[in-house]
């Protein structure tokens, strides 16, 4: 087993999790203004990605930039992994190759403080993603507690690249925010990977 063949009824059996489901999780947080750098090549990348309307496509043309922007910002804040193997515990199906993670740490070559776990959405259906992507916040938060860093919540999220839903785990408590943001609200995207990241 692996990462992408969780659902969220079985990663949440699986690791005895909670989960809430509301609405505006993430409503108070600030934003975090998009540069007009980001916001060109947004404007010039995304009616190529959707005609190409591939998962690579989407990626490097629409989520790549966003998250480099997101490090921009954040003056180098954290360091950024695309692609990479993530095994932690292989005997409960948490091993795989994951589409982005996002580490708290000067590390440039390996994952050392991972935050941020970031699935790219199968066919355009963020639902089916989410339970791929709690499994990968279930292993961040288990590799964290072994490497003794010192990080209480792991964020997740699940894009199709212009829709994006935000998840934060804590403990045993999944919350999942129903609303999606859209690509036109970059500015809260932006600002909830920031909180993401710096929480």
């Amino acid at each position: 087993m692996s990462y992408s063949q969780f659902t969220l009824a079985t990663v949440k059996k699986t690791f005895h999790l909670i989960t809430s489901e509301e609405v505006d999780i993430f409503a108070d947080i600030s934003t975090l203004k998009c540069s007009d750098y980001l916001t060109e090549t947004l404007q010039y990348n995304i009616p190529l990605a959707l005609a190409s309307n591939t998962e690579k496509a989407r990626s490097e043309m629409i989520i790549t930039p966003i998250l480099i922007e997101a490090r921009k910002q954040l003056n180098a804040g954290f360091n950024l992994f695309s692609g990479v193997e993530f095994d932690v515990e292989p005997d409960q199906g948490l091993t795989g190759y994951c589409d982005f993670i996002l580490s708290r740490s000067p590390e440039k070559l390996f994952v050392a403080a991972p935050v941020v776990m970031l699935v790219e959405a199968k066919n355009e259906n963020i639902n089916n993603g989410l339970g791929q992507c709690v499994a990968e916040m279930v292993a961040a938060q288990l590799f964290n507690q072994r490497e003794q860093n010192p990080i209480t919540t792991i964020y997740g999220v699940v894009t199709t690249g212009t829709n994006w839903k935000f998840l934060k785990l804590t403990d045993y408590q999944v919350e999942i925010d129903l609303k999606e943001y859209y690509i036109s609200e970059i500015d809260q995207i932006l600002g909830i990977l920031s909180a993401g990241i710096q929480n």
